[in-house]
């Protein structure tokens, strides 16, 4: 089976970039899947492909693992996504969205601003070759949820291309991208980056146009949990009392 389990590292991989963004993260999680999958090498069945059973895997280890970060799609995004599509007026320059798809940054670009479900939905099945079956069992969702999550992938990421001029020329001239500066902002905040990247990150906030809100966000939010240590500094006098009692000398 490890020979089996090495040709299925490229579209685990793949499909593991598209959960979490920071690619060691990612490559831990598709090290975690094969570790897994050798631990219960013997309850693969084949009743799925080994593509399917792995895939399945690495998607359970995903949401477990990063449950309080994963992107949950609201209802306002896909009412949005909807409402356009069924407006016969609304339409896309298909040569300026083909284009763009063609192109890496572009494509990598506009899948990234997918919600996870939608784009995990789109790169099995238009990247990897599952079928829409396969990707219910991965997802562990029904047929009719997976075809809706491709469709809507499928529409989101279209309309995503459409607007990615937009969105670059908005970006143009910011050092780094977004999610690189995000990623060494904790670091920033704590004075623990080299001074080239320092540069870096304070010249992306000086003129990127979406993340100043976030970083100051951050900024607040540390000064706020800052304050409740300052806010109970008291012992409370019984508690107080019961703690001098057991650390007397007997």
């Amino acid at each position: 089976m490890r020979s089996q389990l090495a040709a299925e590292v490229p579209g685990l991989l793949r499909y593991a970039r598209t959960i979490e963004a920071d690619s060691a993260l990612a490559e831990d999680l598709v090290q975690e899947t094969l570790l897994r999958a050798l631990q219960r090498a013997d309850s693969f069945r084949a009743e799925a492909s080994l593509a399917t059973w792995l895939h399945r895997i690495l998607h359970n280890l995903a949401v477990d693992r990063f449950r309080a970060d994963r992107e949950d799609p609201t209802e306002d995004v896909e009412r949005e996504v909807e409402a356009r599509w069924r407006d016969d007026s609304y339409t896309v320059d298909a040569g300026t969205v083909v284009a763009r798809a063609e192109t890496r940054a572009e494509l990598e670009d506009a899948l990234v601003r997918l919600p996870v479900i939608y784009r995990t939905a789109v790169v099995l099945h238009d990247v990897e070759g599952m079928t829409v079956a396969e990707i219910a069992e991965v997802q562990g969702v029904g047929l009719p949820a997976a075809k809706q999550r491709l469709r809507r992938g499928r529409m989101m990421l279209v309309d995503a291309l459409a607007q990615g001029r937009e969105r670059r020329d908005a970006l143009r001239g910011v050092p780094l991208r977004c999610w690189d500066a995000r990623r060494k902002v904790s670091d920033y905040l704590d004075d623990e980056l080299l001074a080239s990247d320092r540069v870096l990150v304070e010249r992306h906030l000086q003129t990127c146009p979406t993340c100043p809100p976030l970083y100051a966000g951050l900024v607040g939010t540390r000064a706020a949990l800052g304050a409740l240590r300052d806010a109970d500094t008291v012992v409370p006098m019984p508690m107080a009392d019961r703690i001098k009692e057991l650390l007397a000398p007997k």
